[in-house]
């Protein structure tokens, strides 16, 4: 699988381009490799699993036939897994953020960052939606967002030597706190109060980074920003016993995610109360060539269950490979049994 880089190619070809790296878009390259279809994954977060690997990692899931109990993570890593044979391309912390329908009725995706997808299929398997920051009600934000505040790290290195602001008390601050502790010239967590919802192991590693003088932990809140032209000198502070301003050249504010439709819903499609219609014979939606799997879909009787979107994608797949190869006969084929299938996974 090919992880994001800093400079991506400019254009990816593919078969079927899978817009959400949760379990459905994850299984849905399994399923669609297993016919021999080519898949591109684009997610806006940094890392494959969705909601489940980013809002409970470690929380057990209990209903997955076959495992009595897995945690988030550990289904998005085995998913990953599952589909590594089919070597699909993956592209992560980017949005798509335009779709054009070309002369000959394929798809051209467009992402935040001018990375351009074409592809004769698009699948939309995006949950309740893309993940989006939430961004803290901080006076001139908008003005140093993306030059020296940032929402995510896509790459450390751009952080190398650089006193860095860290503002909040969940995993993401707490983790990348630990590990941007070692590249960057001075890191600073600040949290509202001097409890953090963070993992125990994420808690005692930040805290024994505190207690060794490499990290400062304020107990406090932004009020307020300094700088010029984007880019950050100091951040204002409130707080009982820390200091009254924090100087830093980057700040990285966690306060978590929100969900959002986004531009799926400037697609044509029939949007029902945030959600997307489908024929549950083929789960395409009334566009020719989009098909949605998951959570993002809907019809009469819809679970939103992680069982009932691999049971979706199994059947979109087969209606995916009949709409791209309509004169093309599926020969039904089981894993435990064939020969083909056992030498596409590298098992034969």
């Amino acid at each position: 699988m090919t992880p994001d880089s800093a400079d991506p190619i400019e254009t990816v070809s593919t078969d079927v381009a899978i817009i959400g790296a949760g379990p459905a878009g994850l299984f849905a390259v399994f399923e669609l490799g297993l016919l021999d279809l080519k898949c591109c994954l684009i997610d806006i977060l940094d890392k494959p699993g969705g909601q489940c690997a980013e809002l409970y990692p470690e929380k057990p899931i209990y209903d997955i036939p076959g495992l009595p109990q897995i945690s988030g993570q550990d289904l998005a890593d085995q998913l990953v897994q599952q589909g590594a044979p089919f070597e699909p391309e993956m592209i992560f912390g980017h949005m798509v953020s335009e779709l054009e329908r070309l002369e000959d009725k394929t798809f051209r995706l467009t992402t935040d960052r001018g990375l351009k997808v074409e592809a004769k299929v698009i699948v939309v398997a995006a949950g309740g939606g893309s993940f989006q920051p939430k961004r803290p009600p901080i006076p001139d934000l908008e003005e140093f967002e993306e030059k020296s505040i940032f929402f995510a790290v896509r790459r450390i290195e751009d952080f190398r030597d650089r006193n860095i602001l860290i503002v909040g008390g969940g995993d993401s601050a707490l983790d990348w706190t630990v590990a941007l502790e070692p590249v960057a010239k001075s890191v600073t967590l600040l949290h509202r109060r001097p409890d953090f919802r963070g993992t125990p192991d994420s808690v005692n590693k930040m805290r024994a980074l505190v207690d060794a003088g490499k990290v400062n932990l304020v107990i406090g809140q932004v009020t307020g920003l300094n700088g010029e032209n984007g880019q950050l000198s100091s951040a204002g502070i409130r707080s009982e016993d820390g200091p009254p301003e924090i100087a830093c050249d980057a700040m990285l504010p966690f306060f978590g995610l929100t969900m959002k439709l986004g531009p799926v819903s400037d697609w044509g499609l029939n949007i029902v109360d945030k959600h997307i219609p489908v024929d549950t014979e083929t789960f395409q939606t009334n566009q020719p060539g989009i098909f949605a799997v998951g959570d993002i879909n809907i019809y009469p009787g819809k679970l939103k269950l992680i069982l009932c979107g691999f049971h979706e994608v199994a059947l979109m797949s087969h209606a995916v490979h009949k709409h791209i190869y309509p004169d093309r006969v599926i020969k039904m084929q089981y894993s435990t049994t064939s020969k083909d299938l056992k030498k596409k996974l590298g098992v034969a």
